[in-house]
């Protein structure tokens, strides 16, 4: 059993139901879970590990809840394209990756994400062209350290029978199936803290039949795993399912078996107020992407109105060709900003509620309760950032809100299950060189078709 002693926070902020933020606090941790939390005079005073947050704002590790991490191989392509456009453009591209190409933009996702204050990201990977296998992130995931949720993404439905991708990037449903079933009983731990849990994403009502998401819903609930996919993303999206469906995405995945606590979508920008109270009456969860809803000209989601009917909500940086970073703090000041402009009303969304969506809002949408909040039986996970420097200058009345008004920094310290992943901005399992340098070797190869 080892112990871990954080102490002296300027702040530590729990996101606990009574939402404290503690003075001078601190957490106590044994075998990586959480024990005491408090101030620091009320806490053990020795510890195996003793991390001295002087200065300091500690937060709960935030939980990211959309990406697709391949796509950091392909940033600032298709710039000024929608997505549909964009899609067609990258597909062709994204068909050149193979194992090591999924394995190393993993992790150079996953260490961007955990030096923003991440510690708990989930991937949508539906692609697998040349040999690669979800299994390739999940080593990533396994070696960095990050609290991980791989969802075995598909693409079933090509462009000869009427779907968006090309038919060479698509995959044959029964070998699909056939490996969801694999990497489920390979892979997923329902048990409290799990590192890796895995649930099942076809990838969008233009992309797969529906054949396959009843069939993935089914084995979902089999196995007691979540259910994850796109969904009420774009226009070109509404028009695709009422054209082919006769349904609007939200009832069109209703009637397909994707209701309820065990399902969450991404997006849901084009939804009404009828469909948000059913996403509500149901428990289905929503992902926010803002930065990419931004940079496709997707529109803006109706977060504040999906909180005041009360559906679970947290946020995603989305891929990194869409957003072009996966900086979690980043995506808490941008949700903050968008849903002020989009409503005009400053108090659309305050800097507490957005990092609430980064926190207990993805850990419930995950379907977890063992994580998004500093306190006594959970997950010690958190990040720390110092507050004195210069980003922060004259905003130290308010530490909390200096985190997510202030230019995004990345994160001082992060700790996942205890253990120490990022330390003085350094992330100590990898070395970042020799991981970039591979990286941009592959992106030049897949990009150019070298």
């Amino acid at each position: 059993m080892t112990t871990l002693l954080v102490r002296h926070a300027e702040v530590l902020v729990t996101m606990d139901d009574a939402r404290r933020r503690i003075p001078n606090g601190g957490l106590f941790a044994r075998d990586g879970v959480i024990e005491q939390v408090g101030r620091t005079e009320e806490l053990p005073r020795e510890a195996d590990l003793v991390l001295d947050a002087r200065g300091m704002v500690v937060i709960p590790g935030m939980v990211n809840t959309h990406h697709h991490l391949y796509q950091t191989l392909t940033r600032v392509i298709a710039q000024n394209a929608k997505l549909f456009d964009w899609l067609r453009t990258l597909y062709p591209i994204w068909a050149r990756m193979d194992a090591e190409a999924v394995y190393v933009s993993a992790l150079v996702g996953m260490a961007e994400l955990l030096r923003s204050g991440c510690t708990t990201t989930s991937d949508h990977l539906y692609l697998f062209p040349n040999g690669a296998r979800l299994d390739d992130e999940i080593r990533a995931a396994w070696e960095i350290g990050i609290r991980f949720h791989a969802t075995r993404g598909a693409m079933s439905l090509g462009e000869s029978r009427g779907g968006l991708p090309p038919d060479s990037v698509v995959e044959d449903e029964e070998a699909i199936l056939k490996d969801m079933q694999r990497v489920i009983e390979t892979y997923h731990d329902p048990k409290p803290y799990a590192m890796c849990r895995v649930a099942l994403a076809p990838c969008s009502p233009f992309s797969v039949t529906p054949d396959l998401m009843r069939e993935a819903a089914a084995m979902a609930r089999h196995y007691g795993v979540m259910l994850h996919t796109h969904l009420a993303e774009t226009r070109d999206e509404e028009e695709y399912c009422l054209a082919r469906f006769g349904k609007r995405p939200v009832a069109f995945a209703a009637d397909l078996g994707w209701e309820g606590p065990d399902v969450w979508f991404a997006h849901m920008v084009h939804v009404n107020r009828e469909e948000i109270a059913a996403l509500a009456q149901t428990g289905v969860g929503v992902a926010h992407c803002p930065t990419s809803n931004m940079r496709l000209a997707s529109g803006v989601a109706p977060i504040r109105a999906m909180l005041d009917h009360g559906v679970k909500v947290g946020l995603g940086v989305d891929g990194s060709a869409s957003n072009d970073s996966s900086h979690m703090l980043a995506e808490v000041r941008q949700a903050m900003l968008l849903q002020r402009v989009a409503l005009e009303r400053p108090d659309a969304l305050t800097a507490e509620e957005a990092l609430w969506l980064a926190t207990r809002g993805g850990a419930a949408v995950l379907g977890r309760d063992d994580i998004g909040q500093l306190a006594p039986g959970k997950a010690a996970d958190f990040a720390a950032w110092r507050l004195d420097r210069l980003d922060y200058a004259g905003a130290l009345h308010d530490p909390v809100a200096a985190l997510v008004f202030c230019q995004p920094r990345p994160a001082d310290w992060v700790v996942v299950q205890g253990k120490v992943i990022v330390q003085e901005g350094h992330l100590l399992p990898i070395e970042e060189g020799r991981l970039i340098e591979q990286h941009n070797r592959i992106a030049r190869r897949i990009v150019r078709g070298e």
